[in-house]
């Protein structure tokens, strides 16, 4: 029966064209007739993965675009190479749309539904970011194209966001105010289901903590030595007895990244890096504060020194109904996304090779959901952007269903039909929103009441430490 379902689900029309004003089928007309470079460019950085804030090429396809469709381009934002902003039109409303382009390490796959690496080793788009920097530009291309036809005015900004997947740079251009002017942002990700994004995310901080001892002979005079690695797994120790401590929506993550090198010296280094997690930015930081507690104490039963150095930090997403549902509802007007009998195969190939069943793709749009106090899921820097701005979310069907992400099986479907498909419907998606919110400042005045009420009193302030991104070969 749910095989079934996800058939029917999966064939269901595309684009119902005559439920669109002449207006709205002029947008998404755009869309279509620019498919083919929106493909070329998505393969081409599908290609590249290049991973955080080494993007060089893929955001210069961007904004090499960008620039020939008229759009003011700003390259090397807030100390980033590889982040830029491109714009269009001038006045109010300013609406931005925010495009990621950062792969994964080690992760590459060829486009098909069995593992085997374009490159051995080397980076992959497992979270589809290849997709989604190239959807929102061309979101951002057709609203330029409506604003050159005169039927809208004000500003539309495109945003290229570097290194989402490791060093967030979305939290230096927040620092740096780039969003403050912005009256609407948009976003979406691909994912396995296409929806308005109405939940929220988790908030997280990074830190690396740093032991340092004194090494030692670690047979003739082991009592000489004082072991960095003890601290490390005495930490590590305690964040395990801790973790029955916390509240369900809490988690902390560990990564030793460094604790000597052989076996006979007793290490007088190493490196633990620690990312807590939790539904609210306000729960985050006293497990934070508490973890940091635990290094201290296992410094001090190591009888060795330690330093915790901060990455960064993230917000939970604002969430914004009022926009989601304008969404929502341009949603529901171009319908779910149609699949050939090719691509359903290919999605029960993907769900064969990584034991999942084989139900196929979902490409209906879902309804509009509740919001949830405390979703879980990942953690998302456009979560920043979103309290200083109201943020409108799309999630956009471009792997089958149950598909692993952030693995080899989002890459390989990031690199044929299925998330061509699903980059387009987020283009036209994003797009016709745009479009609305260009026509009816009722609703973006609805849609700001709700964020100052949603935001409260809070004042926004990123978790970063005061150096500039780490950008890789940059001195220090």
């Amino acid at each position: 029966m749910r095989l079934t379902l996800l058939l029917l689900l999966a064939l269901c029309t595309s684009v119902s064209a005559q439920k669109l004003s002449p207006a709205k089928a002029k947008v998404v007309a755009s869309i279509d007739s620019r498919e083919g470079k929106l493909i070329d460019m998505s393969d081409k950085i599908w290609a590249l993965a290049e991973v955080a804030f080494e993007e060089g090429e893929s955001a210069k396809i961007l904004a090499d675009y960008a620039e020939e469709q008229g759009f003011r381009v700003e390259r090397g934002v807030s100390e980033m190479p590889t982040a830029f902003i491109a714009e269009y039109g001038s006045g109010k409303p300013i609406i931005g749309i925010l495009g990621e382009f950062d792969a994964l390490p080690g992760i590459s796959q060829k486009a098909q539904p069995t593992k085997a690496p374009l490159h051995t080793g080397a980076a992959g788009h497992g979270c589809g970011h290849n997709l989604f920097g190239v959807g929102s530009l061309g979101a951002a291309v057709a609203i330029k194209d409506a604003m050159d036809r005169g039927e809208i005015e004000g500003t539309i900004r495109y945003y290229g966001t570097p290194a989402e997947e490791k060093y967030f740079g979305k939290l230096y251009l927040a620092r740096d105010g780039k969003f403050n002017d912005l009256d609407v942002c948009l976003d979406w990700h691909p994912s396995a289901k296409t929806s308005a994004n109405v939940q929220s995310s988790l908030a997280l901080v990074d830190f690396v903590v740093e032991f340092r001892g004194q090494a030692a002979h670690a047979s003739s005079d082991p009592w000489n030595g004082r072991s960095a690695s003890d601290a490390m797994e005495l930490m590590s120790a305690g964040i395990n007895a801790y973790r029955e401590h916390v509240r369900p929506t809490v988690r902390i993550h560990t990564h030793m990244q460094q604790a000597g090198d052989v076996v006979n010296v007793v290490p007088d280094y190493a490196k633990y890096w620690v990312r807590v997690r939790d539904s609210k930015r306000d729960g985050m930081i006293p497990v934070w504060e508490r973890v940091k507690k635990i290094a201290e104490g296992a410094a001090i039963m190591a009888n060795v020194d330690y330093e915790i150095s901060l990455v960064s930090g993230l917000h939970e997403v604002l969430v914004n109904r009022t926009g989601g549902r304008l969404l929502q509802d341009n949603m529901e007007l171009l319908g779910g996304i149609e699949y050939t009998p090719a691509e359903i195969k290919f999605a029960y190939g993907i769900q064969k090779s990584t034991d999942k069943e084989q139900v196929g793709l979902d490409g209906s749009v879902q309804p509009f959901q509740e919001t949830r106090e405390n979703p879980g899921g990942g953690s998302t820097d456009v979560g920043d952007v979103s309290w200083l701005v109201p943020e409108i979310r799309l999630g956009v069907t471009t792997a089958p269903v149950g598909t692993p992400w952030h693995s080899w099986a989002v890459v390989a479907c990031g690199g044929m039909s299925i998330g061509h498909k699903g980059m387009k419907y987020a283009a036209k998606a994003l797009a016709l929103t745009a479009y609305d919110l260009y026509q009816q400042p009722e609703t973006v005045k609805a849609i700001r009441e709700e964020f100052e009420t949603r935001r409260g009193d809070a004042k926004y302030e990123a978790i970063l430490p005061a150096a500039g991104p780490p950008i890789p070969g940059k001195k220090k």
